[in-house]
């Protein structure tokens, strides 16, 4: 052993006596703690990955939609959500079948296209016409009464990516409206081109309604390439004939619904927090961002914002059926519900991008609310607008009957890329964006159960 002298050995003595003492590390804030925790969470991505291969695609009103329900059931109780059940209701289905199209003249060749949903049925050996090129939708509504008899009207746009996803309210117009206009005018069917910012192709379906009265004609959904093909065959100036094929059915009273879970609140006077997103999905892709992962997000947020303790609100996870075909599922469960007291309502069906922005619709006085929410999602990126928030179908009857809603809202640069077509599925998701929305929502929801402001409408 090395000899230590008595002058090393006192220097290390005092030096040991008058080392500055470490600063104390403050323990993390709840909010801090669930932040952290949901930022490496699991259950959204096991979520969204189970759903989506277990399940697959699932259409409102069909044997898979009905087989999503019993998965999540079985899903969310064995995540220790109580109160777990599915609540029935009946609608009418509309089902596709094939979807053809083939240019006869003057450049023969097979277009991509999909049915829109409540489209009428052609035979099943198909129509025939020439095409009627419109720009843009209001050109359509610009033509004469009349002028389309016999004809097959083709309606494009030149929508494109927005953060925020507001090019979806202006161009969609084109398939809500477009086929009850083109009826109208006399069209025996109708094209429009693809409400997408793609360039794949592959179309992107969804549903229109009827107006009163418009008698239902065959109508669809060119992918992009395939429109602006069409585009550039109709600029030639020689008549375009097209053959069209588009069989569909309607089957009236089927079976759907929605799942309900909880974690229950302390305090069932303050009112409960519904925190939704939707089961359902159209048939071509397998239904990942829209909307497998607001499903998977909404689950996962609320374990991690009760991983604090007890919550004072309880929150309700609605996973709503038969949202893209007309949103029965909010409707339904305001009917049911309605009437109970609600504090707070949140959708998540924007994708699985990450959250960039937070809106507020709160009453009068709740500033203070606003700004610890605000506080916990800064750390994440996540900035506060000035502009309301509007929420979604799931929650629109709660947010017309005037209960707050706050949006976390999505990066949707890429989101209309993929919405509605083949291109939905797993493979789109990235799991840190993923976790970056469970981390915002968890963060929301424990501020908004433990609030002590009064909130809502009884």
């Amino acid at each position: 052993m090395q000899k230590i002298r008595s002058g090393t050995l006192a220097a290390l003595f005092f030096g040991s006596i008058f080392t500055p003492a470490l600063p104390l590390i403050a323990a993390p804030s709840p909010v801090e703690a669930i932040r952290a925790s949901a930022l490496t969470d699991a259950v959204a991505m096991d979520f969204t990955e189970g759903l989506t291969t277990e399940i697959g695609p699932r259409p409102a009103g069909t044997p898979q939609e009905a087989r999503a329900r019993d998965w999540a059931v079985a899903k969310l109780k064995s995540l220790g959500f109580t109160n777990v059940r599915a609540e029935p209701y009946t609608m009418p289905v509309w089902l596709r079948g094939r979807d053809e199209a083939h240019v006869l003249s003057p450049f023969p060749q097979n277009l991509m296209l999909a049915a829109l949903g409540n489209s009428a049925s052609t035979p099943e050996k198909g129509i025939e016409g020439e095409v009627v090129y419109f720009p843009t939708l209001a050109d359509l509504e610009a033509a004469p009464e009349g002028s389309l008899k016999g004809k097959i009207a083709f309606v494009s746009h030149a929508m494109h990516a927005t953060q925020d996803g507001s090019s979806y309210g202006y161009f969609g117009a084109t398939r809500r409206q477009g086929p009850s206009i083109a009826s109208k005018k006399g069209a025996v069917a109708i094209l429009i081109r693809s409400i997408g910012t793609d360039h794949h192709r592959q179309p992107h379906t969804g549903v229109q309604m009827w107006a009163d009265g418009v008698k239902p004609i065959p109508a669809a959904a060119l992918s992009v390439p395939d429109a602006e093909q069409l585009a550039r065959m109709v600029a030639r100036g020689q008549p375009v004939r097209l053959h069209l094929t588009l069989t569909s059915k309607m089957l009236k009273d089927q079976p759907s619904g929605n799942v309900i879970a909880e974690i229950p609140g302390r305090d069932p006077k303050a009112g409960v927090v519904v925190a939704a997103c939707h089961l359902d999905s159209w048939d071509q892709g397998t239904g990942a961002i829209d909307d497998g992962a607001g499903c998977g997000i909404v689950a996962a947020a609320a374990l991690q914002a009760a991983k604090a303790g007890a919550l004072r609100r309880t929150i309700r996870v609605l996973m709503a059926g038969t949202e893209e075909v007309g949103g029965n599922g909010g409707r339904a469960y305001f009917d049911a519900h309605g009437k109970e007291p609600h504090a707070m309502a949140m959708e998540s069906d924007f994708g699985a991008d990450r959250v960039w922005r937070v809106d507020f619709r709160l009453p009068q006085g709740h500033e203070g609310l606003a700004s610890r929410i605000a506080s916990g999602l800064a750390p994440l990126g996540i900035g506060t607008s000035r502009l309301p928030a509007g929420g979604g179908s799931d929650i629109e009857p709660l947010v017309k009957a005037g209960i707050p809603v706050i949006d976390l809202q999505q990066d949707g640069t890429r989101y209309f890329d993929i919405h509605h077509t083949p291109d939905d599925t797993l493979d789109k998701i990235d799991r840190d964006q993923l976790q970056q929305n469970v981390a915002a929502w968890a963060v929301a929801l424990f501020e908004i159960a433990n609030a002590p402001e009064s909130l809502g409408v009884n």
